[in-house]
């Protein structure tokens, strides 16, 4: 019996034992899971600025350009698997980069060239008409430009005495019977344009005309209408002209880039605003053979039908070129390209947080589409938003050359032209080009300038030098300016700039009544309205009766952006007015 109890009390204290030994050991390896969850969360290794990856910092804060500065966490080497230049980003600096791809896809490409254009008389059917003698226009049968005439239609009639000897020279002929005089005294009435159906009547009647009357050599409407009756009149004058409207010619203006797509004889596709639902097709019908040095545009003519003569003189036309259809083209979107003045890349996204950043050769732009020569193949994914970052990671250590420099300098010159200027900021907009030092690509962006660089003397459309000189505090303000020359800055199609007259003022509503002359490129005739000024805008220095040059913004609701006086702006250009008493944003 004794026994028996030893065996059992020795059966619990095992039982008692194991079981501490599984709870102990449950406990442990709950501490060690929740240390490894612990030890899992990783900390950022330092924060940088997404548009400047050597700007950086060991805390959260903002870059220089006011972004969300993006943590950079320690990363596994992805290079063993895709090779130099892969990187691996966390889902969370994905997500707060906000990456976007796309898909490469393999199709028929059919370039579109996108551009505008007025239209033009069809000038191979423009009829100038000049007087062969000098005269008087006794009677004028077309009163303003733009009515319609048809063949044979009597313009005006002319007095003048060449032509009446030119008659009475035929009538002395044809009583001489002299038949070799009388066909030189007809001809010399036809060289003079006088019609078969009067020398008839010249010679059935043998009566001197003192007035001639002459008529329209084909159907039309007149254009540049410049006399009237009692006009003196000699054969150097242009009295008018007729257009044959049934073809017209749009003049349109096509990027350099884009030049080697353009042939004569493609499709165009043409649209109006004041007809949206409506589209017209002609084709190109001729490439001039220059270039404008300025612009860097090549112009083309193109021919439409205008039967119906919808299309009118002057008219803003939108145009679509269709060029040569390309079979199997690799297509990338344009925005996933990254360009430089040297190499063209794309960053691939290769998975599971993956990237990597290689070198492409690209070819045309198709749409939102731009072909891809070599480098690309269909079904990578590339990205196309936030890939400036990347690539600027991956190209570190990947195994495309790229400009390398021992130390980053803290100073470089660049080439662009100022787009904008703002006096109270001294700031000016400059579209620069690439910037290899610091691995910039061509971009537009605000510029501070420093003291010691000419502020005053940066005018918009200024193309220059200008050596860029970083901050310790991260900025990159203008340190020194040279001036090569000006070019004209085309303004956004929404904006316009006009001259015209202040008719009143409304201080409190920010108002200036404004009769403003005609703007030519909307083809809008002068007009009288209310305009509001931009918050900002100094208009103290204005007042009724004052003759200004104004840009409105049409896209703000007509809402003028600068305004100076005329009189003012040509003191200035004189050298006889500060710059500062010049109000313009």
């Amino acid at each position: 019996m004794s026994k028996f109890i030893t065996n059992a009390v020795l059966l619990s204290l095992g039982i008692a034992a194991g079981s501490a030994g599984m709870y102990f050991y449950s406990q442990s390896n709950a501490d060690h899971n929740v240390h490894a969850e612990q030890s899992d969360e990783k900390k950022p290794l330092y924060w940088v600025a997404p548009m400047d990856s050597n700007y950086r910092r060991d805390k959260p804060g903002k870059s220089p350009m006011g972004m969300d500065l993006i943590p950079v966490y320690e990363e596994s080497n992805s290079e063993d698997e895709h090779g130099p230049g892969a990187i691996k980003i966390s889902p969370e600096v994905i997500n707060n980069l906000g990456v976007r791809t796309a898909q490469v896809t393999l199709r028929d490409m059919t370039p579109t060239i996108n551009t505008v254009g007025y239209i033009q008389y069809d000038e191979d059917n423009l009829v100038h008409i000049h007087p062969r003698v000098s005269g008087w226009v006794e009677q004028l049968f077309v009163k303003t430009t733009g009515q319609k005439v048809k063949k044979g239609q009597a313009l005006y009639t002319l007095y003048s005495p060449e032509l009446v000897n030119a008659q009475q020279e035929f009538l002395i002929a044809l009583r001489g019977k002299e038949f070799g005089l009388i066909d030189a005294a007809k001809a010399r009435l036809r060289a003079l344009h006088i019609d078969d159906i009067f020398i008839e009547q010249l010679q059935r009647d043998k009566k001197v005309s003192q007035n001639v009357t002459f008529y329209a050599p084909q159907n039309g409407v007149v254009a540049n209408l410049n006399i009237r009756e009692g006009y003196y009149v000699q054969p150097g004058t242009t009295m008018m002209s007729i257009g044959d409207l049934s073809n017209v010619w749009v003049e349109a203006e096509v990027f350099e880039r884009d030049a080697a797509s353009v042939t004569i004889g493609l499709p165009v596709h043409m649209t109006l605003d004041y007809q949206p639902a409506r589209a017209w097709h002609g084709e190109v019908d001729y490439i001039y053979p220059t270039l404008d040095e300025k612009n860097r545009t090549l112009r083309v003519r193109l021919r439409f039908e205008n039967k119906d003569g919808a299309l009118k003189q002057n008219m803003y036309a939108q145009l679509q070129i269709s060029g040569k259809a390309k079979q199997d083209s690799i297509l990338t979107p344009i925005e996933s390209v990254i360009r430089t003045g040297k190499q063209n890349r794309v960053v691939l996204a290769l998975g599971d947080g993956q990237f990597k950043s290689i070198a492409v050769q690209i070819g045309q732009v198709y749409q939102d589409q731009i072909e891809v020569l070599e480098g690309l193949n269909e079904g990578d994914t590339v990205v196309t938003s936030a890939q400036f970052l990347i690539d600027s990671e991956s190209s570190k250590s990947s195994d495309f050359k790229r400009m390398e420099f021992a130390e980053e300098p803290t100073s470089v010159w660049a080439e662009g032209v100022v787009t904008a200027k703002s006096d109270t900021e001294q700031s000016v907009t400059i579209d620069h080009a690439p910037v290899e030092a610091w691995q910039w690509p061509q971009m537009v962006m605000d510029f501070d300038v420093l003291n010691q660089a000419d502020f005053d003397a940066l005018e918009v459309g200024h193309s220059l030098h200008f050596e860029i000189t970083k901050q310790d505090d991260g900025s990159y303000p203008v340190s020194a300016i040279h001036i090569m020359g000006k070019v004209e800055v085309a303004a956004p199609d929404t904006q316009a700039t006009v001259n015209g007259v202040i008719n009143a003022i409304d201080l409190d509503k920010r108002v200036i009544n404004i009769s403003r002359e005609a703007i030519e490129k909307w083809g809008r005739g002068p007009a009288t309205m209310d305009f509001e000024v931009i918050d900002g805008l100094d208009i103290l220095m204005f007042k009724a009766g004052d003759n200004i040059e104004f840009t409105f913004d049409t896209a703000q609701d007509f809402k003028v952006i600068a305004i100076s006086k005329i009189a003012d702006k040509k003191a200035m250009q004189d050298g006889d007015m500060p710059m500062n008493e010049h109000a313009h944003h």
